[in-house]
């Protein structure tokens, strides 16, 4: 216990944020703006006056700073144009719903895994299917041997992070996976709102990564 308020102190001062792909809301996006090559993202959720300037919170899975709060019980965040090329970000419209999550408390309990909200890329869904309640996703992604080497994949029963959500990978492909999604996540995420076809962020386990980096040396 006595580590927690030096590792609290070394994250804020590093400006680190870490979370645990257990998404809070799957809010409303009020209006997207376009400015320049950046995306103004202002978003209405349950926890908005509870939120400061300079917070991250996580969008589907993207970890994006708060610029402005609004007396409507909205915030706004940008989306800069590297992050819209890596992300699904770009393609929100006025209504849809994006998962959020804020940053994890450091002496908090880890319920998900290490989620960084540094989008790797990318992956379309290919088939759902249902079995006993629940449903199945599949999802396909671009995937060459130089990421792969790297840490850019899935393993079977490893982790991965499907817009913003924890997931355990089943049915684990060199370009594909399938994660199980019971009904209290459809139902209180945006995987409600997901169909063939659909485009999702994907972050691949971050010590997958650094496993495949230390094989490097």
């Amino acid at each position: 216990m006595g580590a927690y308020p030096r590792l609290r102190d070394y994250f804020n001062q590093k400006n680190l944020d870490m979370f645990s792909g257990i998404v809070e809301e799957a809010a409303k996006v009020t209006k997207v703006q376009r400015d320049g090559g950046n995306v103004n993202l202002t978003v209405k959720c349950s926890f908005a006056n509870e939120l400061s300037i300079d917070q991250s919170v996580a969008h589907n899975g993207v970890c994006l700073t708060v610029v402005s709060l609004n007396p409507d019980e909205t915030y706004t965040v940008t989306a800069i144009q590297e992050t819209l090329d890596r992300s699904n970000l770009g393609l929100l419209k006025e209504g849809d719903r994006v998962n959020l999550e804020r940053s994890m408390k450091i002496d908090g309990r880890l319920d998900g895994h290490i989620v960084q909200g540094h989008v790797d890329t990318t992956a379309t869904c290919v088939d759902i299917e249902e079995v006993d309640g629940s449903r199945y996703f599949k999802f396909k992604y671009e995937c060459n041997p130089d990421l792969a080497a790297k840490g850019y994949v899935t393993v079977e029963k490893g982790s991965v992070t499907v817009n913003g959500v924890s997931l355990t990978v089943c049915d684990s492909e060199r370009d594909s996976f399938r994660v199980a999604i019971i009904p209290y996540t459809f139902e209180h995420t945006n995987f409600g709102d997901i169909k063939v076809g659909t485009r999702v962020n994907l972050e691949f386990d971050i010590i997958g990564k650094y496993i495949a980096r230390l094989k490097t040396y």
